[in-house]
């Protein structure tokens, strides 16, 4: 087997570990001998650490891992279409979007004749879409695809939606609607269900599916524009496709977490030390470091202060943020040769 298929192994081993970590972390204490008799469903477990596991820390470490998975690989997608590894969700304004528009209809702030046909998944996507389109339309000049601007439309962007998001909870007199906003804002994986997983989850694996199938349009990308083309690269559909599968994937994970930054930043650039910049590697490797890198972000989330929990993407926030100042930094950095 090859480094990079070690590599993937390596991740997998990994990511199923951190999982049953996050299973036993919490206020409550459930150790591995009870985490054990659950998974075999022998032994001596009580019914309340039945009920603890199954309906609060496995749909929350689910959620989690499908979150960090998705961002991840919108992240890949983010930094092929553009060819700089600083593009991210977060960054780019696009979760603050999805949150801005989750807040909307959650408020029932949008228009009733759009209430009555969408839900809050629908809201994120659309906010989502309605971002990236903007910052893209912005960066895009008569010499191509401008990275200052991307950036900048970017963090415009984010600061726009997220006064909006801000303007709705400010302007919400309902205490339990203010705090359903607020978790939009910081990102928080608190009272997930199992019911509230399978929408995100098929979107995280469509975008996965998607991404694997066109991997090498994506390596070709990272040549620019013409030479993609030349190599009969259809760039326009790409590109169209890019966009709305990074609002979809976004959007989705959005309305069942909130807005957690730099997971799309961080993960792909550490996955591409072990695999190179080849997509058939890295789109696997990010799906599962971001799961790993999310449950273990959510883990600390609810650990670090006893008897309480601070949102995750207050954690997420703290590792991305020197980590993106350090690649800013870096402005030799350019994706190597593909190998």
């Amino acid at each position: 087997m090859t480094r990079r298929g070690w590599s993937l192994v390596g991740l997998g081993v990994a990511s199923v570990l951190t999982f049953a970590f996050g299973l036993t972390v919490g206020s409550a204490d459930v150790g591995w001998a009870a985490l054990a008799d659950f998974v075999t469903g022998r032994g001596s477990l009580t019914e309340t650490e039945r009920l603890i596991l199954l309906e609060s820390r496995l749909p929350r470490v689910l959620g989690a891992w499908i979150t960090g998975a998705g961002l991840s690989i919108v992240g890949v997608a983010m930094q092929a279409l553009v060819r700089n590894p600083l593009a991210e969700p977060y960054i780019l304004g696009i979760s603050g979007g999805a949150s801005a528009g989750a807040s909307l209809f959650y408020m029932g702030l949008l228009p009733p004749v759009f209430l009555g046909a969408m839900s809050v998944s629908l809201a994120a996507f659309l906010g989502a879409l309605a971002t990236i389109v903007l910052v893209y339309a912005v960066a895009r000049t008569g010499d191509g695809l401008s990275v200052t601007r991307l950036l900048l439309a970017g963090v415009a962007l984010a600061s726009l939606t997220g006064a909006l998001s801000s303007f709705v909870s400010f302007a919400s007199p309902d205490a339990n609607r203010l705090r359903a906003v607020l978790f939009w804002l910081l990102g928080s994986f608190s009272g997930l269900t199992l019911s509230d997983l399978p929408v995100a989850t098929a979107a995280a694996l469509l975008g996965l599916g998607i991404l694997m199938v066109f991997s090498r349009s994506l390596d070709a990308l990272l040549l620019g524009e013409e030479p993609a083309a030349g190599l009969g690269i259809p760039v326009e559909r790409m590109k169209h496709v890019l966009i709305v599968l990074a609002a979809l994937v976004t959007g989705t994970l959005v309305a069942i977490s909130g807005a957690i930054g730099f997971v799309g930043l961080i993960v792909p650039h550490v996955v591409r030390g072990f695999t190179g910049v080849s997509h058939r590697y890295v789109v696997p490797a990010a799906f599962l470091g971001g799961g790993l890198f999310l449950v273990a972000a959510d883990a600390l989330a609810r650990s670090v202060l006893p008897g309480q929990e601070i949102p995750v993407g207050i954690v997420s926030s703290i590792a991305g943020v020197p980590f993106f100042l350090v690649l800013l930094r870096r402005q030799s950095w350019r994706f190597k040769n593909l190998s």
